[in-house]
């Protein structure tokens, strides 16, 4: 259950040129903007061939319909790192993703740039940008801080939201559970982060959700010797999202805060 990320606005370029088909989990989540024309990205996307670097897969083509070239390549390389298709402790440089691509290496390095910021890669002198190599320690430590922010704001929530309110959220718990049904992780994590948006944005807070999704897409990263995330656990941390609206509707105020601390250190994290 988590909650949607700010996109970016840049301007780079009208949409991102290609000649091969996109493979899903390269697909972005976002709408186009009005006039823009869709456009694909390629099948695969790697890096320089550095410790024995692997391909991206892709299972199918998807359409990307992002207004800016910077924001398509980052919406693409951050579903790529939650499919861990972007391999942690693997160093990709900017213009072979460019070529993948079929775009410059300028907006690819400016989207790599913006993960660096975020966490997700660190810069690698003359060779490119390396995914970082993450913890179950640092994933723990995000899921305790996510809860000291999320859990008291939702108990509020629940004392004072209308039942009504609460009600028109089912269609982000019924996206969630169409996602985990199909077994799609990445496009999981996306109307996870959309669930926790719209919940927490009852509370008015712009700083508040902005911190909270960035902790929650922290949080989406693989580690490096992750398990296979099996279906049936994908599952039950989506039917989570109706349970929480279910309790929110009641208010009932342990549940609530049972099922909060529980989601973040689920399936989804």
């Amino acid at each position: 259950m988590e909650q949607g990320a700010a996109r970016e606005r840049a301007t780079e370029g009208p949409s991102v040129r290609c000649g091969d088909p996109a493979p899903g989990p390269y697909a972005p989540g976002g709408g186009a903007g009005p006039g823009a024309a869709p456009a694909r990205v390629p099948e695969q996307a790697r890096g320089e061939h550095t410790h024995g670097e692997s391909p991206l897969s892709g299972d199918g083509p998807r359409t990307v319909r992002r207004h800016s070239v910077r924001g398509q390549i980052l919406d693409a390389l951050r579903t790529a790192l939650v499919a861990g298709e972007l391999r942690p402790g693997e160093v990709y440089s900017a213009p072979v993703l460019g070529e993948r691509f079929g775009v410059s290496a300028t907006p690819v390095r400016e989207a790599m740039q913006r993960l660096a910021v975020e966490g997700a890669v660190e810069v690698v002198p003359n060779r490119g940008f390396r995914v970082v190599v993450r913890t179950a320690r640092e994933l723990a430590e995000l899921a305790e801080v996510r809860a000291r922010i999320e859990v008291p704001v939702m108990l509020r929530l629940a004392r004072t939201v209308p039942a009504a309110r609460w009600a028109a959220l089912r269609p982000f718990a019924e996206a969630t559970g169409a996602a985990a049904a199909r077994g799609d992780r990445a496009h999981y994590a996306e109307t996870d982060r959309a669930f926790h948006r719209e919940v927490l944005a009852l509370a008015g807070n712009e700083q508040l959700l902005a911190i909270a999704d960035d902790l929650h897409r922290r949080s989406q990263w693989p580690l490096l010797s992750a398990p296979v995330l099996r279906h049936a656990d994908l599952v039950a941390d989506a039917a989570e999202h109706s349970a929480l609206l279910d309790a929110l509707v009641a208010q009932d105020l342990p549940v609530v805060e049972s099922l909060v601390r529980e989601h973040f250190t689920g399936a989804n994290g």
